[in-house]
């Protein structure tokens, strides 16, 4: 009887302050301690699951807390502990089976561990990649894992997570000069590998459409493709190398200049599968043959490189290792106190998916 009291009073003063309520007022701990009367510390251990509350006081607080559909403060909680349990995770565009395989390696071994992620990403822009990190630790997060925009050059909103002593793993894309720990492939020994395997299939004429050589992985591709066409003593001329986004529109763009010239090159090695997809349909528009006209290779295995016909051949960049390997250097950088980060490379052979198209 005395708790059906209890529960009456209770339920009546809830309706009378949810009508009092501003309905779209964010529900604090003080609303729940006002409807109870009693102290707003006393919700939060409450809510805690403090062995100094009592069960019946434990139960009240958790049914008012969901009838004015109290939501945790997360940020709060973080700056009072010193930890959120937030990881934020940017990447230059999601819908590229490489950075979605990585994201999805990351936050496995990372919610394993009890931490989530929080996915950003810069569109390739220097601009938005800044405001993505002011963002991310406004938000208080643990630590940040990044591939860098192709815009960027100025590394000073990578120096300021470092001054603020959060841990910064890159991965894909990064710069030595951070002083931080990388994962990634080795593009060079890749553009390497690339061109050796059209030289073996004949080709004597082998144009690089690749990205911006102020990246550091595309320059090491650059390197490499250079290296390996010199080490072979095959003709080069400037017009065979071009820098580019290497976005799909990019590719044809690149692909008609090549065609294009006086003598056109008989192979051409793409740093990127959607800009290799982009020239193959120049050269079918053009009714040249791949491979028997022209052979084509390009970077990064995404799906539609098996799908397409002829299939293109690829870089598989072991993009769930590099995943799984930038979330467990996070989490060895958190848990040793004593551990001071510095540039720890772990750098992963590339494998060649040889298909249709350079066969």
């Amino acid at each position: 009887m005395i708790i059906q009291t209890i529960t009456i009073y209770l339920l009546k003063r809830l309706s009378k302050y949810i009508k009092n309520l501003n309905t779209k007022k964010k529900i604090t701990i003080k609303d729940i301690a006002n409807v109870l009367n009693i102290s707003p510390a006393a919700v939060s251990k409450a809510l805690h699951d403090d062995s100094r509350i009592s069960k019946k006081t434990k139960e009240a607080v958790k049914k008012v807390a969901k009838d004015l559909n109290y939501q945790p403060n997360h940020l709060a909680s973080a700056l009072r502990k010193g930890k959120s349990n937030l990881v934020g995770v940017i990447v230059p565009r999601t819908n590229s089976n490489f950075f979605s395989s990585v994201i999805e390696n990351i936050e496995e071994v990372l919610n394993k561990e009890g931490y989530h992620i929080i996915i950003t990403q810069s569109n390739e822009s220097y601009k938005k990649e800044c405001a993505n990190i002011d963002t991310l630790l406004f938000t208080q997060v643990d630590g940040i894992i990044a591939s860098m925009a192709n815009e960027t050059v100025d590394l000073s909103h990578y120096e300021k997570i470092k001054s603020k002593g959060i841990p910064l793993i890159l991965f894909d894309r990064g710069e030595n000069d951070l002083n931080v720990d990388y994962i990634g492939i080795n593009d060079y020994d890749s553009s390497h590998m690339i061109v050796e395997h059209l030289i073996s299939k004949g080709c004597k004429r082998i144009a690089h459409i690749g990205g911006f050589k102020r990246t550091r992985i595309f320059n090491n591709r650059i390197r490499g493709y250079l290296d390996a066409i010199k080490k072979h003593h095959l003709s080069f001329e400037n017009d065979l190398l071009i820098e580019s986004d290497l976005t799909l529109e990019d590719g044809r763009i690149q692909m008609q200049k090549l065609l294009n010239l006086n003598k056109q090159p008989d192979a051409v090695y793409v740093a990127g599968d959607y800009a290799a997809l982009g020239a193959l349909q120049i050269l079918q528009e053009n009714n040249i043959k791949v491979p028997d006209d022209m052979r084509l290779v390009g970077f990064g295995n995404e799906p539609f490189t098996s799908l397409v016909s002829p299939s293109i051949t690829s870089i598989n960049q072991h993009s769930a290792d590099i995943g799984k390997l930038a979330a467990e250097t996070f989490l060895s950088l958190v848990k040793s106190e004593n551990l001071k980060q510095s540039l720890t490379k772990k750098i992963l052979d590339a494998e060649l998916i040889i298909r249709d198209s350079s066969k």
